[in-house]
């Protein structure tokens, strides 16, 4: 197979992973576009397969399901294979340092714990037992969350930045989101597990990319590749380039090339999820709220009062960065926020 092929595949392999990353956020760009595609082609498709292919969807997207939590555990278990089976061998005989070959399955440990927690914890379920006290950790701030709100499924009021889940058929207490890979609604209570699960699962990801991308390098360091030449196809000699040392371990590593370009593309995109959920946990807000608040078009809290009188709304719940981050940690109880007030 010639290199052109090699790398369309690659490109493939590469575009389903971004697709499986960004699958099960309800209103993301992909969604939309992927709406938009379905209508376009709603034109040319029997209405019969029509039915059948938006329930699955509803099934895959609307409905708890264990899918994406088998596929995040296939995924693992692929990167960890080759991990195991190539890199980690030739970097041994490489004489890497140990502990630092070492380094992702420990990551590994503490991630699998971590989303065991998270997909095991309640999240903060409000019941009619418990509503009492939920209804009085958090204060209405008038605008994201109204006093007197039912939620039409439970038939309870809404406590303050609470949401109903679709998902789950539930409401939940200081709901952020329904992730599908932990297959369970990110709360009050399991909040701080799913930013630990995402930290470790970024950090797994950009170690097993370090030690990858440095096997390689050594690699092409120990060939002495770099100071050679090769035949090109008009019998010429050229020194060789980069698109050429690309070509060489691509066709001479495949597996590798693909789990590092794989582990990169991870990497980025957990990072910067991992950042924007570090904001959230600094300012004191969840993903619903942040949407919410942009869909009103107040941004940081902008909006408009009952005299059409523009005025500046803050954030009600941000205590400053170190206690918005220990509320994540340790969630306010109804007898803590009697004491504060």
């Amino acid at each position: 197979m010639d290199f052109l092929s090699l790398f369309l595949i690659y490109l493939c392999v590469v575009l389903a992973a971004l697709l499986c990353t960004c699958a099960g956020r309800k209103e993301s760009f992909l969604l939309r576009s992927v709406s938009g595609a379905a209508q376009v082609a709603s034109f040319v498709i029997p209405t019969q397969l029509q039915r059948v292919t938006q329930r699955v969807l509803h099934r895959l997207f609307h409905t708890r399901s264990c899918l994406f939590v088998v596929l995040h555990i296939a995924l693992q278990a692929a990167v960890y294979g080759e991990y195991t089976w190539e890199v980690f061998v030739y970097c041994w005989e490489l004489q890497f340092q140990l502990p630092f070959l070492l380094l992702p399955y420990l990551l590994l440990a503490g991630n699998v714990s971590f989303f065991v927690l998270c997909s095991c914890t309640n999240p903060g379920v409000i019941t009619k037992s418990n509503h009492a006290s939920l209804v009085k950790i958090y204060a209405y701030d008038g605008v994201l969350f109204q006093r007197g709100v039912v939620c039409t499924t439970c038939n309870t009021e809404k406590p303050a930045r609470s949401k109903h889940c679709s998902f789950c058929s539930t409401c939940v207490h200081r709901f952020d989101h329904h992730c599908v890979w932990v297959n369970n609604c990110i709360g009050a209570f399991n909040a701080k597990y799913f930013f630990l699960y995402l930290l470790t699962l970024s950090a797994m990801a950009a170690t097993i990319a370090v030690i990858t991308a440095a096997f390689l390098i050594q690699v092409v360091l120990l060939s002495g590749m770099m100071h050679g030449s090769y035949i090109d196809d008009h019998g010429q000699e050229r020194a060789v380039e980069i698109l050429f040392l690309i070509q060489h371990l691509f066709l001479t590593f495949p597996r590798i090339v693909f789990m590092l370009g794989f582990v990169i593309l991870l990497t980025l995109v957990l990072g910067a999820y991992c950042c924007f959920n570090l904001y959230l946990a600094l300012t004191n807000q969840t993903s619903n709220e942040w949407h919410k608040s942009r869909r009103c078009e107040c941004s940081h809290h902008l909006t408009l009062q009952p005299h059409d009188r523009r005025v500046v709304y803050k954030n009600i719940y941000s205590k400053g960065a170190w206690m918005n981050v220990k509320e994540i940690f340790r969630p306010l109880t109804a007898l803590e926020r009697k004491k504060k007030t």
